[in-house]
């Protein structure tokens, strides 16, 4: 009896047009957004794309000098758990507006939110998050390379975008792609979009295909938390996802909090003086020099090995100072210091120190005096927020001895510790007369007080073996 009912279910949906969704699927309850035949429940917003439906398919066409366009959903969505299906031209760029707005004071209407991207060009960020029209990329698959061969050119691809809470995960056939935590905007509406062109006729007439369009948004269960990166974009917070794979604050953002984790170097407990933690930032103010009249360098109470840490750090004009890793507890020609590798932390247009050294290895995000970032991707500028802007860093120790330095989603630059070159390069430094420098095992990780105002906040770290 069940079969006869799937055959009359099959031959009537081949027969009204509509592409195969079923109410449900493996006991999820899905409701259809697009009903196959007509653009009912959905409106047009912004430019003057065509927007037609052929064959159970949304079909959304380029047309020339007219702004972003968007097909709408009437209705606006907080948690939900999106799937849909689309072809596009490989000319073209697109996206899919989730939780997104439009309202008289912003922009004058112009569509405004997260943007699951659609991206068939050679830089192949389908999956990623941009935030359209307000903060730009949030996510790029910078973060997650190995989603970049997910995507299927002049093929049909399955999106699915789930949406709980203060989270949205993507996936590309099935591959995950993005995963960020934000809480900007929590409820809003759908849209498919179609790119502007301006003025370039030749690309009049390209075509995106949507079919199988469908959501839930009741008893939502979320795919298992796998090892994605996260880019979380709350203060001093660790979603679900990330505890999880690990990772645990290096300060919660609470001032009775940080003598838990940092001490003051050469000191059994947290400076009195220079730092400050408050609003769950964490700053070393500005002093008459070098650690005279600061607080002085701070280290973590815990030695670390094979790591990876993240913090955002924010620069006042002219400032200095660093994050240093391996650090050995040791004295340099200005007295106690922490001797160790430093990630640079810089204001690379008025400090003075970003001249110096060889080839710019002093500037921000550079292994310090020893190898300068890479010439990052000029596709997301600026990849260094301007001066009072927060900046995300990240440093990775493998276990094998490879180290990368991250900002703001571009890997800076990579090196092996320990290798050849690695010991050259600490050979024509400023670090040659320390024996083993950066060759220690294990080491503690330090905020440096360089005299200058410098701020940091979620600092996390995860424990690589």
């Amino acid at each position: 009896m069940k079969k006869i009912q799937i055959i009359l279910v099959t031959i009537l949906l081949f027969i009204t047009g509509l592409q195969p969704i079923f109410a449900q699927d493996n006991g999820e309850n899905w409701t259809p957004l697009f009903n196959g035949k007509d653009l009912d429940g959905w409106h047009q917003l912004n430019g003057h794309a065509k927007y037609t439906v052929e064959d159970g398919e949304i079909v959304g066409t380029t047309v020339v000098n007219t702004p972003n366009s968007f097909m709408v959903t009437d209705k606006k969505y907080g948690d939900f758990i999106l799937e849909l299906e689309f072809k596009v031209n490989d000319h073209m760029n697109s996206g899919i507006q989730i939780r997104s707005e439009s309202t008289p004071d912003y922009n004058n209407g112009r569509v405004h939110g997260y943007q699951i991207e659609i991206d068939p060009s050679d830089r192949a960020w389908s999956g990623g998050i941009y935030d359209e029209a307000r903060r730009g990329w949030l996510y790029p698959l910078t973060f997650n390379p190995d989603a970049q061969d997910a995507f299927k050119h002049n093929q049909w691809n399955h999106y699915r975008v789930e949406c709980i809470g203060n989270t949205i995960r993507t996936w590309v056939n099935g591959v995950p792609a993005a995963s960020l935590v934000d809480d900007m905007t929590l409820k809003g509406f759908i849209a498919l979009q179609v790119h502007s062109i301006g003025n370039n006729k030749e690309e009049a007439g390209e075509e995106i295909r949507w079919r199988n369009i469908r959501i839930q948004t009741d008893n939502l269960s979320p795919r298992p938390y796998d090892q994605t990166f996260v880019v979380n974009l709350i203060p001093n917070y660790l979603s679900t996802q990330e505890r999880v794979q690990g990772y645990s604050l290096l300060w919660d953002g609470k001032q009775e909090d940080v003598g838990r984790h940092w001490r003051g170097i050469y000191k059994k407990t947290f400076p009195k003086e220079g730092w400050t933690a408050k609003d769950g930032i964490l700053t070393v103010h500005q002093s008459n020099g070098m650690q005279e009249g600061g607080g002085g360098d701070i280290v973590t109470k815990k030695q670390y090995d094979a790591f990876e840490m993240q913090f955002d750090f924010k620069l006042t004009k002219g400032a200095n100072s660093g994050v240093k890793y391996f650090v050995k507890e040791s004295y340099d020609t200005n007295g106690k210091s922490g001797i160790g590798l430093e990630y640079q932390v810089l204001d690379d247009k008025n400090h003075p120190d970003a001249k110096k050294g060889r080839n710019g290895n002093r500037t921000v995000a550079s292994l310090y005096d020893l190898i300068p970032k890479n010439d990052l991707d000029a596709t997301r500028p600026p990849y260094v927020e301007p001066i009072g802007e927060w900046n995300h860093g990240r440093i990775i120790v493998y276990p094998n001895g490879h180290v990368e330095h991250w900002i703001n989603g571009y890997k800076a630059l990579a090196y092996e510790k320990g290798s050849k070159h690695f010991k050259h390069l600490i050979a024509i430094s400023k670090y040659k007369d320390w024996d083993n420098f950066g060759l220690w095992k294990e080491g503690h990780i330090l905020l440096q007080d360089h005299g200058n105002t410098v701020s940091y906040r979620s600092i996390k770290i995860k424990v690589l073996k």
